[in-house]
C-alpha cells in the first residue's frame, strides 16, 4: 500500500466520520480511497480499476466522465451561483427543470417542489400529505402506511417511514403516526405460498391496516415500485394490481418512492409508468442529477395542488431547494437521457441482455434465486438450495470483500448480493460484470467450503 494512501487513510480516521458506518470496524481495516471514475470505472489510489455494479448509491445513470454536466455546472456557477426559492422569487434553471420533469413524469402530474436529496423529499411528501388533509377540513388524518424494509433516508421522517427496524432502534423511531405492513418478499417471507398467492397476500394487508386504523384517520400509503435497499424486493406480479384495486376503496394518497426507479432504471421514466401505477406524490432524487451534484424533489399530481393552493402558506422548505447550479446540471441530466435515448436503450437493448445474463448465476451452488428488473439484480445466497436455509452468520459479507478485491462493487444486503449498474454499460461491460460476479461467488463458496 503506497504512503498517500495510508495518509488518506489515517487522515479518514483521524477526521471523518462517513455515513452507516461501524467506526471501530472501519478504523481497523482503513477505508478504501476512490480517487477518479470514467464509465462505468471506478480506480482507487492503489491504482486499481473497478467495475461499478452500483451505479455510485443508484444514482450514477449516465456514467462518470460526462463533460457536459461538468461545463452546465460551471456555466451556471458563473451566472447565477446561487439564489434561494423563499420570499416570492424564482429564477430559470428552477423553473426550467420543473417543466422538463412534468414533461417526462406520469400524465397529471405537472408541479416539482425541490429538496436538497431524497431523504428531505420524504420529510416533504410527510409534510405535505399532512397540510392537504388538513386544508381538505380533514385534519385527523394523519397517518402513512409504509412497509416493512422499505426504505425511505435516514432523516427522523425518512426513516420513520421506512421500515428497517435496526434503524427504528436509534433514536426511538418511528415518529407517531407511522404504520408499517408485510413487504411483498416472495423468496424470503412467502413460506409455502406461490408467488401470486403471496403476491395478493402481501396487498392485501393494506386494506387489513386501514381498516385497523381507520379510514378517517390514514393519509397515504408509501412504497418503493421496487425496495431497492431492502434488497432488490421485485413483488410479485399480482401485488401491485392488487394494490391498485384496495387504494380505489379508499380515500387515501398513494406516495411511489421514486428515489431509485425514477428517470430511467426500470426502462421507463419512472418505476410507477413500469407498473402501470397513478401515484398522487413521487418523491424523486439520485439518478435526477446521476448523482453529479446532490438534489431531489417531489413531483405532485396537479388535484394536490389544486388543493394546496387554497390552503395559504406551507411552511416548509429549504435553502437549497432548486438550488441553481443542481437545477441546471439536472436539465442537461435529462437532456442527456433524452437526446441519447438511453431510457429506450435501457428498456430494449441494456435490460433484457442484463437480465438474460443475471439469470444464467441462478445455476451457481451458492444463488438459491437470481431476480431483477430493468437495470437492478438480486442474488439470494444460501446454504440449501431446496430449503432456502441460509448459512449460519451470514456469508453476503464475505462475498463483498471478494468483489471488492476482484475489481466489482456489488453490495451486500444481508444475504442478498445487490447490482444497479450505470445505465449506460454495454454488453461487453455487462459480460465482464457477470464474469466477475460469477468468479466472486466461486471464491466464496471456496472460503465457506474451507
Amino acid at each position: 500500500m503506497n504512503n498517500q494512501t495510508l495518509e488518506w487513510q489515517a487522515l479518514n480516521r483521524e477526521h471523518h466520520l462517513p455515513p452507516f458506518t461501524d467506526y471501530k470496524q472501519l478504523n481497523a481495516k482503513g477505508a478504501r480511497i476512490i480517487t477518479r471514475a470514467e464509465g462505468v470505472y471506478l480506480w482507487d489510489s492503489e491504482g486499481n480499476k473497478i467495475l461499478d455494479g452500483m451505479a455510485g448509491l443508484w444514482c450514477v445513470n449516465v456514467g462518470y466522465g460526462r463533460k457536459e454536466l461538468a461545463d452546465a455546472a460551471y456555466r451556471q456557477m458563473q451566472e447565477l451561483p446561487y439564489y434561494n426559492l423563499f420570499f416570492q422569487t424564482a429564477h430559470p434553471p428552477a423553473i426550467e427543470l420543473a417543466k422538463a420533469i412534468a414533461e417526462v413524469a406520469p400524465e397529471g402530474m405537472n408541479h416539482v417542489f425541490f429538496t436538497g436529496s431524497g431523504s428531505e423529499a420524504n420529510d416533504t411528501v410527510l409534510r405535505m400529505v399532512r397540510h392537504y388533509w388538513a386544508v381538505k377540513g380533514k385534519p385527523q388524518k394523519k397517518t402513512v402506511i409504509g412497509r416493512w424494509n422499505g426504505y425511505h433516508g435516514s432523516t427522523v421522517a425518512g426513516v420513520s417511514l421506512g421500515g428497517m427496524k435496526a434503524l427504528h432502534e436509534q433514536g426511538d423511531l418511528p415518529i407517531p403516526g407511522i404504520e408499517h405492513i408485510p413487504q411483498p418478499y416472495w423468496y424470503g417471507e412467502g413460506g409455502d405460498m406461490a408467488p401470486d398467492e403471496f403476491g395478493v397476500w402481501a396487498a392485501e394487508q393494506l386494506e387489513k391496516k386501514i381498516l385497523e386504523v381507520g379510514e378517517d384517520k390514514v393519509a397515504a400509503f408509501i412504497a418503493e415500485p421496487i425496495q431497492g435497499a431492502g434488497g432488490v424486493i421485485v413483488p410479485p406480479e399480482t401485488y401491485w394490481p392488487k394494490i391498485r384495486e384496495v387504494l380505489a376503496r379508499y380515500d387515501i394518497l398513494f406516495i411511489a418512492d421514486e428515489v431509485i426507479c425514477g428517470f430511467g432504471r426500470t426502462g421507463e421514466w419512472f418505476g410507477s409508468q413500469h407498473y402501470g401505477n397513478a401515484p398522487d406524490l413521487m418523491p424523486i432524487a439520485k439518478g435526477l442529477t446521476s448523482g453529479y451534484i446532490p438534489m431531489g424533489g417531489v413531483i405532485v399530481r396537479d388535484e394536490i395542488v389544486a388543493t394546496l393552493n387554497e390552503g395559504g402558506e406551507f411552511y416548509h422548505g429549504f435553502t437549497y431547494s432548486g438550488h441553481p447550479v443542481a437545477a441546471a446540471v439536472a436539465l442537461e441530466n435529462i437532456r442527456i437521457l433524452k437526446q441519447e435515448g438511453i431510457v429506450q436503450r435501457v428498456k430494449n437493448e441494456a435490460a433484457p441482455y442484463l437480465q438474460k445474463r443475471w439469470q444464467e448465476l441462478a445455476d451457481h451452488p451458492l444463488v438459491g434465486e437470481a431476480r431483477g428488473v430493468g437495470m437492478v439484480g438480486a442474488l439470494e445466497l444460501v446454504k440449501d438450495k431446496r430449503t432456502r436455509a441460509r448459512f449460519e452468520g451470514g456469508i453476503g459479507m464475505l462475498c463483498r470483500e471478494h468483489c471488492f478485491q476482484n475489481g466489482l462493487i456489488m453490495r451486500a444486503v444481508g444475504d442478498t448480493m445487490i447490482i444497479s449498474p450505470p445505465l449506460v454499460i454495454s454488453t461487453t461491460e455487462i459480460d465482464e460484470l457477470i464474469d466477475k460476479a460469477r468468479r466472486c461467488l466461486d471464491l466464496t463458496a471456496k472460503a465457506v467450503r474451507s
